[in-house]
């Protein structure tokens, strides 16, 4: 049991007395028992209402970290290297580049949630009050990232606490302990329930909703073919297409632009969203390519077995020759590594 004692005061007892309530100042909470979770494990869970011993039993699994940021640099600048900034930031949902090079005090409430959650990424991080200040879609999203970078990086014993039940199927729980009840699950992890996204034919006056968010330039051409992804019914992803013109390869096409909107960003929408677009075209006999500079769509497509590496992936290019390959036919980029691929899609 827990007990504290406060002052009761003349208007803490006159509120008392008007509502016939026996009070001395003290108040009681008899918090819940350890529960006997396993060992060693991926994610924990503690998830009730308010008020019913979440945080309490929290601190028998450790302390969240306090996280300091310096409003003279950017977000990005507060991890160890480019590389794990790029990780981690993307396992906390929080996947924009121009977001990552902003400071933290510009942040909306819940991009600075997600960056607080990506200092926190470690074995043995203790997570209060996870997801409380963020639209139930972003939970969503940043609970599927974050289970995706922990089973990546083999992280355990990281522990969360929450109020909501409707992020358990994203974060598949490897044990849930219910403080509304007292019960622990400890069978295993919970199977994810899946986001459907449904595929519409749009005009480019869409773009706007999206261009401010593409993570190098905020054009589109408007010959291109454009495709928005809505997820019950609200647009999360735009993907544009143009024709690619080659002397010797016909019906060529390629992505131009692939976007998702921050707040849905980190849970594999974007290379879902970009893959059925590709997918659309080589069932109707065309040829596909893509280039991209962003490193998460990048590495995806190297491990994909629906992508194949064109001659120049993952190379800076030097020179521009109509002649040689079709990738060439790209403007010319010296400064960027940019990751270049063909679309061989699903076996039929």
């Amino acid at each position: 049991m827990i007990s504290v004692q406060v002052q009761t005061g003349p208007k803490a007892l006159a509120l008392a007395n008007e509502f016939d309530l026996q009070w001395d100042g003290s108040s009681t909470f008899d918090p819940w028992p350890v529960p006997d979770v396993p060992k060693t494990y991926g994610l924990g869970l503690i998830v009730g209402p308010s008020g019913t011993g979440k945080s309490i039993l929290l601190q028998h699994f450790g302390t969240p970290a306090k996280i300091d940021w310096n409003p003279s640099y950017p977000i990005a600048s507060h991890f160890a290297t480019p590389q794990n900034a790029h990780e981690k930031l993307s396992a906390a949902g929080l996947n924009s580049v121009p977001t990552w090079l902003k400071p933290y005090h510009v942040l909306s409430t819940g991009e600075k949630f997600r960056a607080d959650l990506a200092r926190r990424l470690r074995s043995g991080a203790v997570l209060d009050e996870y997801t409380s200040v963020v639209d139930r879609k972003v939970a969503a999203t940043t609970s599927i990232a974050l289970r995706r970078y922990i089973d990546r990086q083999d992280l355990k014993n990281i522990t969360i606490a929450t109020c909501h039940f409707d992020i358990i199927r994203q974060l598949e729980p490897d044990w849930i302990f219910n403080t509304t009840n007292g019960v622990l699950d400890a069978r295993g992890r919970v199977p994810r329930t899946r986001i459907t996204i449904d595929v519409y034919r749009c005009s480019w006056r869409t773009w706007p909703l999206f261009g401010k968010y593409h993570y190098l330039s905020h054009k589109l051409h408007k010959q291109a073919q454009c495709f928005v992804g809505l997820w019950e019914g609200h647009p999360v992803v735009f993907t544009a297409v143009l024709a690619f013109p080659h002397p010797t390869i016909k019906k060529a096409f390629r992505e131009h632009r692939t976007v998702v909107l921050p707040d849905y960003q980190g849970a594999g929408i974007g290379t879902q969203f970009s893959d059925a677009i590709a997918q659309l075209y080589i069932d109707t006999g065309r040829k596909y390519y893509s280039r991209t500079s962003h490193p998460s769509m990048g590495e995806y497509r190297n491990r994909s077995p629906l992508w194949k590496p064109t001659r120049t992936n993952q190379r800076r290019q030097t020179r521009s020759n109509p002649d040689t390959s079709i990738q060439d036919h790209w403007t010319t980029d010296t400064k960027r590594l940019c990751y270049s691929h063909q679309y061989v899609g699903k076996s039929l």
